[in-house]
């Protein structure tokens, strides 16, 4: 009997700008299978909820910096606020070029924490 592959609910269009946006760093690959996210020594960076919402976890300047300019909160999970992830507007996510020095940030930044 074939064990059915487990499959992400989130929209393939939203799948395939964070594909995009992961390609632009060749240091960084995607995970999960129905939550894909990224990580780095063992800290999570960014990744999507199931119901489709896209968080980015950014040191504490830009985080208030990106709260403001986006108008957006902060990230919630399983109905958890994640303190250091930023909910992430889908305009912004069409906006790749807008959205990558983020990526970046988020990626230097939990390559400054200690590994877990």
């Amino acid at each position: 009997m074939a064990t059915k592959k487990a499959t992400s609910t989130i929209p393939q269009e939203k799948l395939d700008l964070y594909k995009k946006l992961i390609e632009t760093n060749p240091k960084i690959e995607l995970k999960g299978a129905t939550v894909p996210y990224t990580s780095y020594n063992g800290h999570m960076f960014s990744y999507f909820e199931k119901d489709g919402s896209f968080g980015l976890r950014l040191p504490e300047k830009e985080r208030e910096e990106f709260l403001k300019k986006y108008k957006t909160t902060l990230f919630i999970s399983y109905g958890i606020v994640k303190k250091e992830f930023v909910l992430v507007p889908d305009k912004l996510l069409m906006n790749l070029k807008e959205l990558k020095p983020y990526f970046d940030i988020s990626f230097e930044y939990v390559k400054s924490l200690k590994a877990k």
